[in-house]
């Protein structure tokens, strides 16, 4: 008998998955550690997952 399993999560096609990232700014602070900022994707808001909206839900059943 087999299993259900829940669906894998849909990957964000943006970012395939790798939502944030660290980017340097170049040149470093007074302690001498490098200035970075983190960048979140503007398609899955930094999750890395695309979720189905309800109107693409409805329409495949």
């Amino acid at each position: 008998m087999t299993h259900r399993t829940t669906p894998r999560p849909r990957i964000c096609g943006n970012c395939d998955g790798f939502a944030s990232v660290a980017i340097t700014l170049g040149g470093r602070d007074t302690r001498g550690h490098l200035r970075t900022i983190t960048a979140h994707c503007p398609a899955c808001h930094g999750t890395g997952i695309v979720h189905r909206s309800p109107a693409r839900e409805s329409a495949r059943a």
